[in-house]
């Protein structure tokens, strides 16, 4: 009896807690003129790849930033916060490679989540993982080829997709040990949705300008942190 009392207690409070759940949300700005961005002039000498682009060559994209300032591709994860990871059950990421560039280039997942990556492409392409803390995979991917699924078991920052045949194709995937992690759009927006009541430490993470943290309390109705990010 004491023991069915125990679990309907915990399950009440585990209900309580996130009923009470709110958003944390944010904006990412960017200070200053970011470094111009490159040209991938080698996709000229690639008749696979130039294909795609009859007029100008895309550039580099190390800071995605609009005319507001605005910043993207900046993860944002919560620290400070006991839950286990989801991404068994979560629904998959896909990532795609369309014109020999990967999009998106900046994402991130769950450990145990799905990355389903797809060839668009008309040429041959092979995904190359180059981590730190998981098992690195090298595999081909025909034009037209089944789409390919990796998945990590660790948690790490900015994990490496390259392919070796367009050596100026590149993705960098973190990889969260739980749920509470987002990407600011291109608007710079991001949410992180359904966090309990708490104190937490909010950490965002630029791959080329750094990594800032925020003292944040969620409340019921949520709440709010910005992050701005200057270029010196």
């Amino acid at each position: 009896m004491k023991k069915s009392l125990l679990l309907l207690s915990l399950g009440l409070f585990a209900v309580t807690q996130f009923a009470q759940a709110g958003d944390l949300t944010g904006v990412i700005s960017l200070k200053g003129t970011p470094p111009a961005e490159k040209e991938l002039s080698p996709i000229k000498d690639d008749p696979n790849c130039s294909v795609s682009y009859p007029g100008a060559l895309p550039k580099t994209k190390f800071y995605v930033v609009d005319a507001s300032g605005d910043l993207a591709d900046v993860v944002v994860v919560l620290k400070g916060i006991s839950a286990p990871s989801t991404g068994a059950s979560a629904a998959p990421v896909v990532m795609d490679q369309k014109g020999c560039l990967y999009y998106p280039q900046i994402l991130a997942v769950q450990t145990g989540q799905k990355i389903i990556v797809k060839n668009s492409d008309n040429c041959v392409h092979n995904v190359h993982t180059v981590p730190k803390a998981n098992d690195s995979q090298n595999l081909v991917q025909m034009p037209g080829g089944a789409d390919l699924t990796f998945t990590f078991a660790k948690p790490e920052p900015f994990l490496k997709f390259q392919c070796d045949v367009h050596p100026w194709m590149f993705a960098w995937v973190t990889v969260v040990d739980g749920p509470y992690f987002a990407v600011s759009g291109a608007d710079g927006k991001f949410t992180i949705k359904n966090v309990p009541p708490g104190k937490y430490t909010l950490e965002a993470t630029h791959r080329k300008l750094g990594t800032q943290t925020a003292e944040v309390e969620v409340k019921a109705d949520g709440a709010a942190q910005n992050f701005t990010f200057e270029v010196k």
